[in-house]
């Protein structure tokens, strides 16, 4: 099993930029997929949740600027991530998880059933 994110890199405040998570090792369109990050020095934080239906969450601070989508045919989730702001600067995950509880939300590595190297995201101001 395998969760490989890229698309991070050094950003300007305001700008954009997409995050992009393969899966492989299982079946990734029975999943639901969750990006997480961790900002330096700070905890595990839920960004955004897709589940195997399409149906989406955000956590409020990314609401509007954010998007999660996936792509079964490629066994990929990606963010898109618009109107940087240098607090978002962190280390981004992605994350598997087979049974996902609607209106309950996870939030550490051992809570997912699969969980992938993260990718850091530097926003400057």
């Amino acid at each position: 099993v395998q969760l490989q994110a890229c698309g991070g890199g050094l950003v300007q405040t305001g700008e954009s930029t997409r995050l992009s998570c393969a899966a492989s090792g299982f079946r990734f369109s029975s999943f639901a997929m969750s990006w997480l990050r961790q900002a330096p020095g700070k905890g595990l934080e839920r960004v955004a949740d897709i589940m195997n239906d399409g149906k989406i969450a955000y956590t409020d601070f990314v609401k509007g600027r954010f998007t999660i989508s996936r792509d079964n045919a490629k066994n990929t989730v990606y963010l898109q991530m618009n109107s940087l702001k240098p607090e978002d600067t962190a280390v981004y995950a992605c994350a598997a998880k087979l049974t996902y509880n609607r209106g309950t939300y996870y939030y550490t590595p051992n809570e997912y059933d699969y969980w992938g190297q993260g990718t850091l995201v530097t926003v400057s101001s």
